[in-house]
């Protein structure tokens, strides 16, 4: 019942982590290019931050939570149905 709504739900957390990623990747070569005097948008990834990187974040540890204790209710939840 919830099939199609769990699949999108995952879908989504799967594009937020190759986006946080991806953001983080930029981060690492933006703190290079400082190092090196080379401008790769440091600025612009620091402004970015609050609005942008901080709530896709959270949103990522808050759906490994959630899918975490989902799969552990749901484990518990079949031995609990299933006689032994």
């Amino acid at each position: 019942m919830n099939l199609p709504f769990l699949r999108w739900i995952n879908t989504i957390l799967m594009l937020n982590f190759f986006f946080v990623l991806a953001s983080c990747l930029w981060f690492l070569a933006a703190v290079g290019g400082r190092m090196v005097q080379v401008p790769l948008g440091l600025d612009l990834w620091y402004g970015l931050w609050q609005p942008l990187f901080q709530p896709a974040i959270g949103l990522l540890m808050a759906g490994a939570l959630v899918s975490g204790v989902g799969g552990w209710l749901g484990q518990r939840w079949q031995q609990w149905r299933s006689p032994q």
